[in-house]
């Protein structure tokens, strides 16, 4: 498993790299890989936290933005996990969804997190502890599901 080096930054403390590094890691996934055309600049951007893990060599290999609540859903929220898909299958899905969890705690203390899931990743939440809300939804073509974690 690559170690990764992890960043918590406002978006007004993001430099043009790191914002241009992560909306081409977004693309990448959720627009080319999954086929999705959607707007993903979605003005909230600005109100997140954006968590950055870099492998050794200085590639983004991980990604999430984090709301305290009040912001996307009632609870503090977790959204747009990405992994590279040069970095899969070695933890960094795994060590990204830790670190978002104990960041946003760090941000905003222990409390509830409300996520709206790709439906086929809900065993990899459920192992963070995180259970099935509601019933499932379409997102831009994806079966969705929201998640807390109580």
């Amino acid at each position: 498993m690559t170690t990764l080096t992890w960043h918590l930054k406002a978006f007004t403390d993001l430099t043009t790299t790191e914002l241009y590094a992560l909306l081409q890691l977004r693309s990448e996934v959720f627009v080319v890989e999954q086929t999705c055309p959607f707007q993903d600049m979605d003005g909230q951007d600005q109100a997140a936290y954006h968590l950055l893990g870099y492998s050794p060599n200085g590639e983004l290999a991980a990604y999430s933005r984090l709301f305290g609540a009040g912001v996307t859903y009632p609870q503090a929220s977790i959204g747009r996990v990405v992994t590279s898909p040069r970095h899969r299958r070695g933890g960094a899905g795994r060590a990204l969804l830790h670190e978002s969890i104990a960041a946003l705690e760090r941000l905003f203390g222990p409390q509830p997190i409300q996520i709206g899931a790709q439906h086929y990743l809900q065993t990899f939440y459920e192992s963070f502890g995180f259970v099935q809300e509601g019933p499932g939804y379409l997102e831009d073509g994806i079966p969705h599901i929201h998640m807390l974690r109580p």
